[in-house]
């Protein structure tokens, strides 16, 4: 069974930063893309970043310039760097983990990020 625990939100003002952190218990490369999205409330769960384990990594455009998604291997953790937040990131960030073969997605419990203007 894969859990993807995530850490590291909380309540900042504009133009602050969080770091979120995505700990996998299993090896990153059972993994074909991981990744982290974000629900406000009243909408729907949006991508915000994706990581493949090449390295490639993809973000969602209200996020680019500001957002680096990143993993350490070694670690089984995949992190989100999040810079000059704004009021309308405030969500709650889910971690996602996109099985290889079965292409099983898995989930974290998420974590609630509060950003005040």
């Amino acid at each position: 069974q894969v859990h993807l625990v995530e850490s590291g939100g909380g309540l900042v003002q504009a133009g602050g930063s969080l770091r979120l952190s995505c700990a996998a218990s299993t090896s990153l490369f059972s993994f074909n893309l991981m990744g982290w999205y974000r629900q406000a409330p009243g909408k729907q769960r949006e991508l915000v970043a994706t990581i493949t384990n090449s390295g490639t990594t993809n973000y969602a455009e209200p996020v680019k310039g500001r957002f680096t998604i990143s993993r350490d291997n070694a670690k089984t953790t995949v992190y989100l760097q999040m810079n000059s937040l704004k009021p309308e990131d405030t969500a709650v960030y889910y971690c996602n983990a996109r099985q290889k073969f079965t292409l099983t997605d898995y989930w974290g419990q998420g974590t609630q990020v509060t950003v005040s203007s």
